[in-house]
């Protein structure tokens, strides 16, 4: 399969899961298209609320890839992003999907949405507006 079908595919999957995770949380698929910032509070009050303590590595996994499919869907959705598919030798997949946008300064600029929401978890409490300004910042999204 070309990487542009592969990619598409993948950015489609992201997109399918994030308006799942909105509707969860009570958010219309429009709503959350038009404005994928309309999902925040929701989401926040969600993860607040989550028992993080008694979490097992499923649950670890299962919020770490809604994160991911969110912020890599608001990127995309918000700022003309896309996702790509990157080679990396160091990944168990000898790959990684990256976003990839055209910062402010005209270049174009990548972040892994897993890494960003990754370091939500190594720095708690989660907030989901600093990963994403932490995402935004890293593709010199923010003046």
């Amino acid at each position: 399969m070309p990487e542009s079908s592969y990619a598409s595919e993948w950015a489609a999957g992201m997109h399918r899961h994030a308006v799942g995770l909105a509707e969860m949380l009570g958010l219309s698929e429009q709503r959350y298209t038009e404005d994928p910032l309309n999902l925040l509070p929701g989401l926040q009050n969600y993860v607040d609320r989550l028992p993080l303590a008694e979490f097992e590595q499923s649950d670890w996994i299962t919020l770490h890839t809604d994160l991911t499919a969110y912020l890599g869907d608001l990127i995309v959705l918000r700022h003309e992003a896309t996702w790509v598919d990157a080679e990396d030798s160091t990944s168990p997949t000898g790959h990684r999907w990256l976003i990839e946008a055209t910062g402010l300064d005209g270049n174009r600029y990548r972040v892994e949405p897993y890494d960003v929401a990754m370091e939500e978890f190594e720095h708690p409490p989660i907030e989901i507006g600093r990963m994403i300004a932490n995402a935004e910042a890293v593709l010199h999204l923010m003046p």
